[in-house]
């Protein structure tokens, strides 16, 4: 969580300097493939390849919500808006990966859980609103916001994939698959968006490139999916509280980012609100 916290300050150099970051979001997921690939070469021997269409759904589909879409998101998301708002906004993930366990049978819905979404979602509103937890409801919020509420569903949709993934690969070999398969349609749509220039990168991008790839994704990835066969997907998921903190105070420290106080409450709210929800696991 420490090190998905850091994410959102590299996102936010990138997204600052580059007005086109895919280039740099396919290179990060090609070398976090191979880091993960050679892991596994000297622990495993070999890479385990997908044998059926339900294999290769699952690394696409992967790569395409974990990877692609999340990464469409979250670069261009941070070019309109701070990194430790943006992470604040992400911290709603468990909430919608417990309502989505609830929907699809996996774990039950209490009368405290549905209190913690409610707080969750109001505290939400209120950091995507700066300040004003009715900004979404008037339609006065900008493209930024939008775009991080889209890291949300994705990766909400990621964590489930995930989850399925685990039966058939083990953890490292899952973010294997999902680094290299969003790597490919990430590589696409930085070609079709063109102005590709590895050479006018600044130190600033290439180290913020390198720290997404090893730390942000090869080892974090590797882990959270670890943790997801372990625990299940939401009571992995209460550890994402974590992120904005890690974030905000990173943000702070880096990059010289102060929050409004009713943002810092709004994220307050989140946090005890996914506390509340996910405190106890409840699995049938």
């Amino acid at each position: 969580m420490a090190m998905w916290g850091g994410t959102w300050i590299a996102g936010r150099i990138i997204a600052q300097e580059l007005s086109a970051p895919l280039a740099v979001a396919a290179l990060r997921f090609v070398l976090a493939g191979l880091v993960v690939g050679g892991a596994l070469m000297l622990g495993e021997g070999r890479l385990p390849w997908p044998e059926t269409r339900g294999d290769w759904g699952l690394v696409w589909g992967l790569g395409f919500f974990g990877i692609f879409l999340y990464g469409l998101c979250f670069f261009f998301g941070l070019q309109h808006i701070a990194a430790g708002r943006g992470a604040l906004v992400v911290a709603l993930n468990p909430v919608v990966i417990v309502l989505l366990a609830w929907l699809t049978g996996r774990e039950a819905m209490s009368p405290r859980k549905a209190l913690g979404c409610l707080i969750a979602t109001a505290g939400c509103l209120t950091v995507i609103g700066n300040g004003d937890p009715l900004a979404l409801l008037r339609g006065t919020i900008g493209i930024g916001e939008w775009l991080i509420l889209g890291c949300v569903l994705s990766w909400s949709a990621y964590t489930f994939i995930g989850w399925r993934a685990t039966h058939r690969f083990s953890a490292q070999a899952t973010t294997f698959y999902a680094s290299f398969s969003g790597a490919v349609l990430l590589a696409l749509a930085a070609m079709i968006q063109g102005d590709i220039d590895p050479a006018a990168w600044s130190w600033r991008v290439w180290a913020s490139m390198v720290f997404l790839a090893v730390f942000g994704t090869a080892i974090a990835y590797t882990w959270f999916t670890a943790a997801v066969h372990a625990l299940g997907a939401g009571q992995a998921s209460v550890f994402i509280n974590l992120v904005p903190v890690f974030a905000v105070l990173q943000a702070a420290l880096l990059l010289d980012e102060r929050l409004a106080p009713s943002v810092l409450g709004g994220g307050l709210l989140v946090i005890a609100g996914v506390w509340l929800t996910t405190r106890k696991k409840e699995t049938r």
